[in-house]
């Protein structure tokens, strides 16, 4: 009988993770990557057998396949993915591929911001359980490569749009939505129903013994909620409203209720101050007294967790300075979030890759916190034409090193520099953490 091929296209972590649990699940195994692979995952795939090609695609090699795993940096408008598709070829992410291959119990975090600091908290809170836990998704290790070499009982997933977009039969236990704000819309045809509708894949394939832990302050979420039946248990987040079940903060305590058993901490004791992490620690609380863990181990984590790098990392004073990385700061409403928790007055280091930004949304934060604007950027206009009349001096900058210099002089003791991108990396950097390494140096080398 002929091997079913599996075409995994991406050399990156996802797809070297989802070639070797092909291999191990016995597909005749191929991965493509246009652009080059580096060392480390090229040396994984021939320690393995496994074969491969980079810097470009063939397509013979492709179109013959029974499955494709797509990275999820790739867009459906590629011309390899609209051949596949026109070809009948089904194209699958590698979460979907490694949900077919485990029966471990999986917890789901998406959203446009915060998910990445949810999804830490939670795993941390599962590995002091002591449970055997797996951190995967868009974070830490492959999902597939841990289903294909480890033996986890629960995989805690950070889960992003483009990854739900590839995701079809696969069935989130506990299904996490921090918030729905516009973000990628250039992947959605700039149609922010399509954006939400794949968040929302998140809960697809639920069953009424799963979880569905969600923002009830979101007023997007709401609205969507309005026009759906989920079988799964709905269990709302608040800062602003009690919640029969689920959590709220009440007269300064953060109070959840699971089931008539309840848990309550002062607001104060949690390791992550400000709002947005309010909500943060409240849906990994509710993720943990669904798993029923130990409500000791519950509070442990929440008020000692560490909090996530190039995410509203305080990073170093100089001359009475603050310099604070917040690197992952993609989107306008993550800069909203960082803006709206700082106290003092902020230098702010802001541009990259537009994402089709409405910088509107910030011009009261902004005259309110900010002092001055440095961008850092190969294209700055649209920042430019969007503050200039707001009486807020304004930098450009091409380069790290330049812009944190620039930042520093324009700062006075006691304020703060916030790097604070709203915008992707890749013009002048391989990733929003390889933007945050270069800020966290060029402070170093003040």
């Amino acid at each position: 009988m002929n091997k079913k091929r599996l075409v995994v296209l991406g050399g990156g972590e996802s797809g070297v993770g989802a070639a070797i649990l092909g291999v191990a699940k016995g597909f005749d195994t191929f991965l493509s990557d246009f652009g080059a692979i580096q060392p480390a995952y090229k040396s994984g795939l021939e320690a393995r057998g496994i074969p491969f090609e980079e810097l470009h695609h063939t397509q013979e090699l492709i179109l013959n396949a029974d499955l494709v795993v797509k990275s999820p940096g790739i867009p459906d408008k590629a011309p390899i993915i609209q051949s596949l598709l026109k070809a009948g070829v089904p194209v699958i992410s590698e979460i979907e591929l490694a949900g077919r291959y485990t029966k471990a119990a999986t917890i789901c975090i998406t959203g446009s911001n915060g998910k990445t600091t949810t999804t830490l908290m939670i795993y941390d809170l599962l590995k002091r359980a002591g449970l055997k836990v797996g951190l995967a998704g868009n974070i830490g290790k492959s999902f597939a490569w841990q289903v294909a070499e480890e033996n986890f009982d629960y995989y805690v997933l950070e889960i992003s749009s483009f990854q739900l977009d590839g995701m079809y039969d696969f069935r989130a236990n506990v299904a996490i939505l921090t918030n729905i704000t516009p973000d990628h819309l250039d992947r959605y045809n700039y149609q922010f129903q399509n954006y939400i509708d794949s968040k929302f894949r998140i809960v697809q394939n639920q069953t009424e013994a799963d979880f569905f832990i969600y923002n009830d302050d979101d007023p997007v979420i709401a609205a969507e909620l309005d026009k759906k039946e989920l079988p799964g248990k709905k269990l709302p987040f608040s800062t602003e409203h009690k919640v029969q079940e689920g959590g709220w903060i009440e007269e300064n305590k953060m109070k959840l209720n699971i089931d008539n058993n309840t848990f309550d901490m002062t607001i104060l004791e949690l390791a992550l101050q400000g709002k947005h992490n309010q909500n943060n620690s409240m849906a990994a609380g509710i993720s943990g007294m669904v798993l029923k863990l130990r409500k000791d181990d519950i509070r442990a984590c929440l008020s000692d967790f560490q909090g996530v790098e190039h995410r509203l990392e305080r990073f170093m004073r100089v001359h009475d300075i603050e310099f604070i990385n917040d690197s992952k700061a993609t989107n306008i409403n993550s800069v909203w979030y960082a803006l709206e928790s700082m106290s003092t007055p902020v230098v702010w280091i802001v541009g990259g890759t537009d994402k089709g930004n409405d910088y509107s949304q910030l011009f009261d934060l902004v005259k309110e916190k900010v002092k001055a604007i440095v961008c850092l950027g190969v294209d700055n206009s649209k920042i430019i034409a969007a503050f200039k009349d707001k009486g807020i001096e304004i930098v450009e900058t091409k380069s790290m090193e330049e812009a944190v210099r620039s930042s520093y002089f324009l700062a006075s003791k006691g304020d703060s520099v916030l790097l604070s991108p709203a915008c992707a990396s890749f013009d002048l950097f391989k990733n929003y953490e390889d933007r945050g390494q270069q800020f966290k140096e060029a402070v170093r080398n003040l």
